[in-house]
């Protein structure tokens, strides 16, 4: 996976950094928890992370999958839960 590729061990002492790149400009770079936002909805389509690209100051939406999901929540990401609205 090209976007998100880990984090760091959460530690009380170590922050949390996710690697990352910007679909735009193609720079890669490192991320902090503060720097990301997790949505999740009721599907596939609806469950993104999103983030500003610190190079070109794109904003990037990208799919976040279940193993996306675990490791930007465990990293402290803020999480959104859409609700649906039937």
């Amino acid at each position: 996976m090209s976007v998100m590729s880990g984090c760091s061990a959460p530690t009380s002492t170590v922050p949390v950094l996710f690697q990352a790149a910007c679909p735009e400009c193609k720079a890669r770079f490192e991320l902090s928890a503060g720097a990301l936002r997790l949505a999740i909805g009721a599907s596939r389509r609806t469950t993104f992370y999103s983030f500003i690209c610190p190079e070109c100051d794109a904003a990037v939406r990208k799919p976040a999958g279940e193993r996306i999901v675990e490791l930007l929540t465990r990293g402290g990401v803020r999480t959104l839960r859409l609700h649906s609205t039937s």
